[in-house]
């Protein structure tokens, strides 16, 4: 015998047990909290919100093992103009995050709720992580390489070119627990917004009219003026070593990354879905679709993901509203849940000190919601 012990369920487990109480007295059906779909508002001033959260949807009952009634979705801060990035310091207890096109990398204080610039100029990070020692590890687009912060302060390069061709723009990064990190080189950094621009025509410079130069504060532009090098998913070994783990070409692009929790399987965007392979030593084998991202009938593009410990992927969800949000697939590619937002959601991660909290960074705004399940990795 099973008990749903979420406060969904034991709402339903008393209603169904007292009926003909709750139709004696004539008592109104609950009507379900303003959503996205008719004009919710956020913020501090907006009206508390019922439980459960509307915009929080359990397509299968697995769902209930990953969010709980009595926790509603909540705008921590906006204003932003492309946020991404996030990764949760255990050690520090904050989120950092990135600005892409403003160029800043933020902190959320776990202790205040205070949100601060960390980094600026962050030379357009996007993706961060942090390794199993508690180093932050940022993917860098205007400097078209990762990078690692040391506990002292000071910054080691991780990789910035393949066999001597210098890295596209790194995007997102997953550290695997036997020292090696894992990152996505797609081609987003050559946006004149995101980066800098190649110099001449290419394909995100088609005309050849952006340069690069201007703006760049001072800094100048070390290594690579222009991406010769296909998009490719990366191992980086402790040894120094780079390697290809698969390369990808135009319609198949890599994203975002992360592993299972027993880091024998990863999972990575791959064109409009995600795929996941095996982990198979210092490779891959048996690339596979894992979903096309679908919801009913609708797509729900991927960008960045984490697992769960249940292996459940969370994944951002860039699409039209009422599916903008996160989706939750479980390990067999099937959508348990979702969580709607007002805005695309480009990137997500688990924070708060039991790391049972979702921190989404999306768009132009930063959401936070408490879980019932906590996330697998660090970072």
């Amino acid at each position: 015998m099973t008990f749903d012990l979420t406060r969904r369920g034991m709402v339903a487990g008393l209603a169904s047990a007292v009926p003909t109480l709750a139709y004696a007295q004539n008592r109104p059906q609950p009507v379900p909290g303003s959503s996205i779909l008719n004009g919710r508002v956020y913020g501090p001033d907006a009206p508390p919100n019922t439980y459960p959260d509307p915009d929080i949807l359990i397509l299968d009952p697995a769902a209930n093992d990953c969010f709980i009634g009595h926790s509603s979705i909540k705008r921590v801060k906006t204003g932003f103009e492309w946020a991404e990035g996030p990764a949760w310091s255990e050690q520090g207890q904050y989120v950092v995050f990135s600005d892409v096109s403003k160029d800043i990398q933020y902190r959320y204080i776990w202790e205040t709720g205070e949100i601060t610039e960390y980094r600026r100029q962050s030379f357009n990070s996007n993706g961060n992580t942090f390794d199993f020692q508690g180093r932050q590890i940022t993917a860098q687009h205007f400097l078209r390489r990762v990078i690692r912060w040391e506990h002292n302060g000071s910054m080691t390069v991780i990789a910035d070119n393949y066999n001597g061709q210098p890295l596209n723009s790194p995007n997102d990064i997953a550290p695997h627990k036997d020292g090696s990190i894992w990152f996505t080189d797609p081609y987003y950094g050559a946006q004149l917004a995101e980066g800098h621009p190649d110099d001449g025509v290419s394909f995100l410079n088609p005309k050849g009219l952006a340069n690069g130069n201007i703006g760049n504060g001072s800094a100048g532009i070390v290594g690579a003026r222009k991406q010769v090098r296909p998009p490719c998913v990366y191992r980086w070994d402790p040894s120094g070593r780079l390697d290809v783990i698969v390369e990808g070409k135009p319609g198949l692009v890599p994203n975002g990354i992360a592993f299972s929790p027993d880091y024998s399987k990863v999972y990575f965007v791959w064109g409009s879905g995600i795929d996941v392979a095996d982990v198979v030593g210092t490779k891959i084998a048996n690339q596979r679709r894992f979903t096309d991202c679908d919801v009913d009938g609708v797509h729900c593009g991927p960008d960045g993901h984490r697992v769960d410990v249940a292996g459940n992927v969370w994944s951002g969800s860039t699409s039209q509203l009422g599916y903008m949000g996160v989706t939750v697939w479980n390990p067999a590619g099937k959508i348990i849940g979702r969580i709607r937002l007002p805005e695309t959601c480009a990137n997500l991660c688990f924070c708060g000190p039991k790391r049972d909290w979702l921190w989404m960074c999306a768009s132009q705004s930063v959401y936070l919601v408490h879980l019932g399940i906590q996330g697998a990795a660090p970072g």
